[in-house]
């Protein structure tokens, strides 16, 4: 929100899992790559690449442990 304040309408990240109709369990979550895209963010790009493999992490993990 720093670089684009308008990027406060997509944080703070959240992540949906659901269930369809066949029993087959969903987790899903928007990229920070393309929220970063999405406002033209063009000065995080370290911060980004942390926060994508820190959350890719927290779901991985949560998702095996089911």
């Amino acid at each position: 929100m720093q670089s684009n304040v308008v990027m406060g309408i997509d944080l703070p990240l959240k992540a949906l899992a659901y269930q369809d109709p066949d029993g087959q369990v969903y987790l899903v979550y928007n990229h920070p790559g393309y929220l970063v895209c999405r406002h033209g963010v063009t000065d995080m790009n370290k911060l980004v690449s942390a926060i994508s493999r820190i959350l890719a992490n927290l779901t991985d993990d949560a998702v095996q442990k089911q």
